[in-house]
This record gives structure tokens, sequence and C-alpha cells, in this order.
């Protein structure tokens, strides 16, 4: 496999990546949240969506997989310790901080399926 090959799948992934994301983010507002922020980057790492429902912030790690179990395994002890660091510099700069919750959910999207949320999955 060639570099233009890898190029394209990269490319293809990303785009998937994103598409996934968009999708979470429309089925999380039918389930009656804010979107926020898509794919807040910080110096610490980046959230995926970052939601609000009152109260409660919604941190979101979105996986595109075939099945949920894939998905769920997919978002390491890494990437969980990732988000956490990320989301308190975000959670650092809200005006009403102090009275917001926090949460954080995965969001699954497989093909063919209705995404599922998994809230406080971490």
């Amino acid at each position: 496999m060639g570099d233009n090959d890898l190029t394209a799948i990269r490319r293809k992934a990303l785009r998937r990546g994103r598409m996934s994301e968009y999708v979470a983010a429309a089925f999380l507002m039918l389930k009656g949240y804010r979107i926020l922020a898509l794919r807040h980057r910080t110096r610490l790492g980046e959230i995926d969506i970052i939601a609000r429902k009152g109260d409660l912030a919604v941190f979101v790690e979105v996986k595109a997989r075939h099945g949920e179990a894939a998905a769920v395994d997919a978002v390491s002890i890494a990437a969980q310790k990732r988000i956490r660091a990320a989301s308190d510099l975000w959670l650092a700069r809200q005006a009403d901080q102090a009275r917001l919750s926090q949460r954080y959910d995965i969001v699954a999207i497989m093909p063919g399926r209705l995404p599922r949320h998994f809230p406080d999955a971490f």
C-alpha cells in the first residue's frame, strides 16, 4: 500500500468520524440536549461534543463501530483521562461553573442502526 492509499484511507476515516459526530449531535438534540461545541480542542485534548441539559454539562465521545460493545470498548482509559482533563479546562472558563454537574457519555454510531447513547459511561 502506497502513501496515496494511506492518505485516502485517513481522509475517509476523518470524513466518517465527522459525519458520525454530526449524527450524534442531531440525536442528542432530539433528546433535548443543547449542543455547545463540536470537536472542542484544548491543549490537553479534544472533546467530540459538549452538550448541556439544564445545569448538566455532558462531555460526549462519539465512536463509529459495527457494534455497541466495540464502540464502548474503543474509549480507552487514556482517552477517558484526556477527555476529563480537557473538560476541566472547559469548565474553568464557564461563568456558571459552580452550578454545573458534569457527566461523561459515549454515543455509538453503527451502520444501519439508530445511534445508541450511553449516559455516564465513564
